[in-house]
């Protein structure tokens, strides 16, 4: 349930900001007349992230079991470059979003209609398509229970209220920080789905080594106990995986960890608030 929870807080929270900069752009420009197109955008992309998570679910459901390790392989895999480079771009793109999107916003105002309800379409379907993917890779790895279904349920959740407690200026968060932290634990998590993709490409007789073992600490890490549900259902880590997936998830974790934590080499930027004042989606809806 973290792990889901987690993937939702995180997309949900890009999509929330790219949202509420938006309608904050047309608010202070006195185009409040153009919001209801914006949100037909932001309705259209949702309705198409979950379409097409339905649309893992449904075809995983209709594959012979073979075809299903092999699905939920690809699925896995794909997931893992998606988080990987979603990672990586809020890293360096989160300061510059507000200048683009709103640049992109009056562009699209000039043209029309049609070109509002469209940007606003992309700015958010690239976010619900990778969380929709994304959970369903995740929750692969876990039991048949509502558990991923409710963390992801709950982070979206989480991540409207932080984007209207900063519409709002009720809330100062530092972003940086915020998606730092939370990419060093979704680069786990990616390590993880990768480790359960290789898995699958064992299990689907693509990739050998199935019943060869790298070890087992089934004597320590008791599958029943809370500690063992939470390491395998966020990382993936079980008591007993295979020389092959261990490997898959130390060769994805460490170099991404070392070039995710490797100073940029600039210098380093006055200290100041979350969101840069004249960016800020902080002028009041109403």
């Amino acid at each position: 349930m973290f792990a889901s929870y987690l993937i939702g807080l995180r997309e949900g929270l890009e999509a929330t900001l790219v949202v509420s900069i938006l309608v904050a752009f047309l608010v202070k420009s006195d185009r409040r007349d153009r919001l209801p197109l914006v949100w037909a955008g932001v309705a259209g992309a949702i309705l198409l992230s979950v379409g097409f998570g339905a649309l893992l679910t449904f075809t995983a459901a209709h594959l012979n079991q073979t075809q299903q390790e092999l699905f939920d392989a690809i699925t896995s895999l794909a997931a893992t470059v998606f988080v990987t480079f979603m990672i990586f771009w809020m890293r360096t793109a989160a300061r510059r979003m507000s200048g683009e999107l709103r640049e992109k916003l009056g562009h699209a105002l000039e043209l029309g209609a049609t070109a509002v309800v469209v940007m606003a379409f992309l700015a958010v379907a690239r976010e619900g398509l990778e969380t929709a993917l994304l959970w369903f890779a995740a929750a692969q790895g876990a039991s048949a229970t509502a558990s991923p279904l409710v963390g992801i349920s709950l982070g979206l959740l989480t991540s409207v209220a932080l984007g209207w407690g900063l519409y709002k200026s009720a809330l100062r968060i530092n972003l940086t920080t915020f998606f730092t932290w939370t990419g060093l634990l979704l680069i786990l998590v990616a390590a993880g789905i990768f480790k359960y993709g290789v898995h699958d490409l064992q299990e689907a007789g693509i990739v050998p080594g199935l019943s060869t073992y790298a070890f087992d600490i089934s004597g320590v890490l008791d599958p029943g106990a809370w500690y063992s549900a939470l390491l395998s259902g966020m990382f993936n880590i079980t008591a007993q995986p295979t020389v092959v997936e261990t490997l898959a998830w130390v060769a994805y974790a460490v170099p991404v960890l070392i070039l995710f934590l490797r100073p940029s080499g600039r210098p380093k930027a006055t200290r100041g608030p979350a969101v840069p004042a004249g960016d800020a989606p902080t002028v009041p809806a109403s």
